[in-house]
């Protein structure tokens, strides 16, 4: 399955972080599998229309957080044990993100933030201690 990044300009995080984000939900969910080679900083900024050193940064944030190794002329590849890595501190990373994002929107959106806990409270005990189903009540 081929990799697919967006890039936000309105999210308000930096595009290299985005980039990480989604690269890090990818091999969680199994999407870049391990050994699978990565596109390459010029296709990928072509593809996203960033500059090729925001791409680079990208990969340097991920090799250092040991998702990818990159291999001098050969490119940038996932590690046979990325998912383990992922999995021990990527889970709260996503989650934290995408709270990020939802606040930002509410706020955005002129939600206040005691109608925000009180959002977030419903969603939570409609998942952990219903049945998982919820919606505007």
């Amino acid at each position: 399955m081929p990799l697919h990044l967006h890039i936000d300009p309105l999210n308000g995080l930096p595009v290299y972080l985005q980039i990480v984000d989604q690269v890090r939900r990818a091999v969680a969910i199994g999407v870049l599998k391990p050994g699978e080679q990565l596109p390459t900083v010029k296709q990928l900024a072509g593809d996203l229309v960033v500059n090729p050193a925001t791409i680079s940064r990208a990969l340097r944030e991920l090799e250092h957080l040991e998702i990818i190794l990159s291999l001098p002329g050969r490119g940038a590849f996932v590690r046979a044990d990325a998912r383990a890595g992922v999995a021990k501190t990527g889970a709260r990373d996503v989650v934290s993100a995408s709270m990020d994002a939802t606040i930002r929107e509410a706020r955005s959106l002129g939600v206040n933030e005691d109608d925000l806990y009180a959002l977030f409270r419903r969603s939570l005990e409609a998942w952990y201690r219903g049945d998982g189903t919820h919606g505007a009540r």
